[in-house]
């Protein structure tokens, strides 16, 4: 029976500064957050010594006018914005997946921008762009939204498209013609065979958009119109007076959201769910 190598002092001594270098940087990442989230429940309004704990200020959050209404801003948008980013990422990745046609690498690379260039590039061309073709302002609620809208989507949709496409990479086009040779026609293929497989990646890359769009604050500040505020926006605007626990309680609320939403997207794309169906 054949056991372990020994390590021997060189390769222990390696193996240990990697594993401080690796707690070191996870520290260095993601101190701050727990540290907001901590605090978020200090019996201080000054915020900077514990004073004992409280939920006072989830509270106060909660009864904040304002801040409820940005709130609710931003789960319109979020839910707008992710469907339409679904179903504009999901058309192009399948029609960059299938599809061999002229320009194809322009389109590949002019989908893949909005994911490398800086958000704030994106921030000002948006706003450059809704003031030459004159997008009208001052509309009621919930068109006022339509900016932030439109943007989102444009900075979203390729990150569906990147999900998408990865999870289109292992089916096997044998079965549309399976299914084509049993009489069905291409819609009835494409709705019983392409889209059940296509379904965790539409789930996860539609959660990963909505996250990206809770999220977002360069973009949203440069595409919302006065009186037009998001979540994001609002807790900038209350920092600006200092960083009081009914901040930090509101910034907990928005990372337990966008954590939440994460981890339900890296679960629908975990393989095991479809082996376990083989299986």
């Amino acid at each position: 029976m054949l056991g372990r190598s020994p390590v021997g002092p060189l390769e222990y001594t390696r193996r240990l500064w990697l594993r401080l270098w690796l707690l070191a940087v996870f520290v260095f990442l993601y101190a701050p957050i727990v540290i907001l989230v901590v605090f978020s429940f200090n019996d201080s309004r000054r915020n900077i010594v514990w004073q004992g704990f409280t939920t006072d200020y989830y509270v106060r959050a909660a009864e904040n006018a304002s801040l409820i209404e940005a709130f609710g801003n931003s789960l319109i948008i979020a839910f707008v914005s992710t469907i339409l980013s679904t179903i504009i990422g999901a058309l192009l990745a399948l029609g960059l997946w299938r599809f061999r046609f002229p320009g194809r690498a322009a389109l590949d690379g002019a989908a893949a921008l909005p994911i490398v260039i800086p958000e704030i590039c994106m921030g000002v061309a948006l706003l450059v762009f809704f003031n030459r073709v004159g997008f009208p302002t001052g509309m009621p609620w919930p068109l006022n939204l339509a900016p932030i809208v439109i943007g989102h989507v444009a900075f979203s949709f390729p990150f569906v498209a990147v999900v998408v496409r990865a999870r289109m990479i292992g089916f096997d086009r044998s079965l549309e013609e399976a299914s084509k040779d049993l009489g069905a026609s291409e819609w009835q293929t494409f709705w019983n065979v392409t889209v059940p497989y296509m379904k965790p990646g539409l789930i996860a890359g539609g959660l990963l958009a909505m996250t990206l769009s809770l999220d977002d604050f360069v973009i949203t500040f440069f595409t919302s119109g006065p009186g037009t505020l998001t979540f994001p926006v609002q807790v900038y605007s209350m920092v600006r007076f200092g960083a009081t626990p009914e901040v930090n309680a509101a910034s907990t609320v928005l990372i337990v959201v966008t954590v939440l939403l994460t981890v339900i997207a890296v679960r629908w794309q975990r393989p095991d769910k479809e082996v376990a169906k083989l299986g």
